[in-house]
């Protein structure tokens, strides 16, 4: 069972932790940040954390491998299921694949028109892109949380994080290339100008612009913060359900585990659709060049 050789404390921190890749300090040499029961630190420079505590003292240039490795597979995984189904594309009577591409695409595609009312051919791609790649990402955390992690122990990986959208650097740093994206947008459509006219200048007359700059300066940035967080909230809480669960005793897990994940299906796939209509919305008030 999930308890057997860790407590429950240990055992929650350990699926919460990733595997990290950092470059040590120095002055970290000779310190047992994972506790007494695990050997000091041995020397800096490059290398794989042991625990949370030497994650941490590696500061903001760590990378997560587990959320990297994971993102990268399964948007190749995408790539490779959608060319598939393009390069096999029939006019007479087709598969299943491409029944079920097209049904996805026609699926965005009508959401992108409801919602976006510019012209151009890149959002409609993007719109795809978002909501396949963090389905897909959403999907893992329908596998039992010690299945992957037990095998990754097998091959000596101790720490091991499947779920990339549990990652807040994952899910803020889609929400801010997509908020880039709309900035650049907004100069290209409107110019600095007309950007930041728009800023200063609503919902308020225009000699109120002091307010005006400050209420529509905090709508701005809380943009990407609200569109990464949403995300990442709702599914550190799903993936928190499954860890709880698999503290339990085996004959009650399946009781709970199952229904959980039943129910989590249709919060996997809405979190997919509310980030890529966020993103469609978004890039719309990008294009847009009345009050808003």
């Amino acid at each position: 069972m999930a308890g057997d050789t860790l407590t429950s404390s240990e055992y929650i921190k350990h699926h919460l932790t990733n595997l990290t890749y950092g470059k040590m300090p120095e002055d970290m040499v000779g310190q047992k940040l994972c506790g007494d029961d695990m050997p000091e630190v041995a020397s800096s420079g490059w290398q794989f954390a042991h625990c949370a505590a030497e994650a941490q003292s590696m500061g903001f240039w760590a990378f997560h491998v587990d959320t990297l490795g994971v993102s990268i597979l399964l948007g190749a995984l995408f790539l490779f299921i959608f060319s598939k189904a393009a390069k096999s594309a029939t006019s007479g009577v087709p598969g299943g694949l491409q029944n079920f591409v097209e049904w996805i695409v026609v699926f965005i595609e009508d959401n992108v028109k409801s919602s976006f009312t510019g012209k151009n051919f890149f959002i409609a791609p993007l719109a795809l892109t978002s909501f396949i790649w963090i389905f897909l990402m959403n999907f893992m955390d329908l596998i039992p949380v010690d299945w992957l992690p037990w095998t990754a122990s097998m091959l000596g990986i101790h720490y091991l994080k499947v779920v990339p959208t549990t990652d807040p650097n994952a899910t803020m740093g889609m929400s801010l290339t997509v908020f880039g994206i709309m900035l650049y947008y907004s100069f290209k459509i409107k110019g600095a100008g007309g950007f930041a006219s728009e800023l200063a200048f609503h919902p308020f007359p225009k000699y109120l612009f002091p307010v005006n700059l400050l209420l529509e300066g905090v709508s701005l940035i809380a943009k990407p913060i609200s569109h990464g967080l949403r995300l990442f909230g709702n599914m550190y809480a799903g993936e928190m359900i499954f860890i709880l669960i698999a503290l339990l005793p085996w004959y009650i897990q399946w009781t709970l585990s199952v229904p959980w994940a039943i129910f989590h299906i249709l919060i996997i796939t809405l979190q997919a659709f509310i980030f890529m209509v966020l993103t469609v919305v978004y890039m719309d008030m990008a294009y847009a060049t009345d009050e808003h």
